[in-house]
This record gives C-alpha cells, structure tokens and sequence, in this order.
C-alpha cells in the first residue's frame, strides 16, 4: 500500500491548475504527463523510482480529471521507447495503435507502473498528439505534442526536487504577412 505525501500531491495540483488558467480544460483535451519519481526524490533520473511519489502524483492527476473531464496519458521511461499509458476508450476514439506490453518499474517506470494498475481500461500506445503537457524531470515530452507547443510558467518550477517544464499547443499560423489570423491568436504571438 503506498502513502500519499500531501506536499507532491499540492505541487502537481497547483501546477495543473497554473496549466489551465492558459488553457481550460475539457473532456475533449488529452494532457501527457512525463515523470521520473527518482528525480522527483532527489535522485538520477531512473534510479531510484518510487511508487509513493507515483501515487501521490496520480492523485492530483485523478482528482483533476474528475473535476474538468481533461484526460491523461502518462509517458514511459526510455526502455520502453516513451510509449503512453493511456484508457482504452480514448485510444480508440483516437485511432492510437496499441502496442503489447505492460509498464513495471524498471522498464517503463513507476509514474507509468502506477497509472497502468490504477486506470479502468489502460493500455499503452506508441503515439498521441496531446494539447499539452507536465515533464517532470526533464523526461522530454515533446514527442507526445501536436504543433505547435508553447511553454507555460507556473508559480511551481519543480514537483519534490524535480524541475518542471509544461507546455500547451496551438494551430500553426500559415500565409505569411498577407495572412490574417483570429484575434485570440494573435494576442498569442509574443510566445517567442
């Protein structure tokens, strides 16, 4: 049985909740969430993996799931070639490919272990293109993002001893200097 640490569950909250004041979250949007739990600890990353800092993370996804409907696909480690921990349904309606195998601590990592044994349906995909993301520990989720990502700050700069970096997409902007955007884009464009 894992016990929750109530300060790792406070960070991932507070930084969830910095991620949608930029972009409001809904049950049409998918967040992939990196995250290596040794890093977390104050360790190199995929050394020291822990399922406390697994499930005390994985609370403060669940509960923001619950609350907006937002949906979660959680990044392996390297030895499973950063495949994602996803729910069946979702997949599906995606058209994301499942691929055979099951996430553990040592190959594929306990934030993936975790969300494996605690989701309804989970099963794991090579590829998504996910509206945003959290990458604790600098676990490189831009694989995982559609184009075009653009980096968010958050009054939470790491989770534990991790540091954080999150990110939120928008459609490219295409035409050139003749072209015209919507307004909201264009209040964008100082992302740079």
């Amino acid at each position: 049985m894992e016990v929750l640490d109530p300060k790792r569950m406070q960070e991932m909250s507070q930084a969830l909740e910095n991620l949608r004041q930029v972009m409001p979250f809904n049950n049409k949007m998918l967040l992939v969430v990196g995250c290596s739990t040794s890093e977390v600890e104050g360790k190199k990353i995929g050394t020291s993996g822990s399922l406390n800092t697994a499930a005390s993370i994985y609370a403060a996804v669940k509960k923001c799931h619950e609350q907006t409907g937002v949906h979660f696909a959680f990044q392996c480690c390297e030895h499973l070639n950063r495949a994602l921990v996803i729910d069946r349904q979702l997949a599906e309606q995606n058209n994301y490919d499942e691929v055979t195998v099951r996430p553990i601590r040592h190959a594929g990592g306990s934030m993936a272990a975790y969300a494996f044994e605690h989701m309804n349906d989970p099963i794991v995909v090579e590829f998504i293109r996910a509206d945003g993301g959290l990458d604790i520990g600098d676990t490189l989720i831009g694989m995982h993002l559609k184009h075009v990502a653009v980096p968010v700050r958050s009054s939470v700069t790491a989770i534990g001893n991790a540091h954080l970096v999150m990110a939120r997409t928008r459609p490219k902007l295409i035409g050139g200097e003749r072209a015209v955007y919507p307004m909201k884009e264009m209040m964008g464009q100082r992302e740079c």
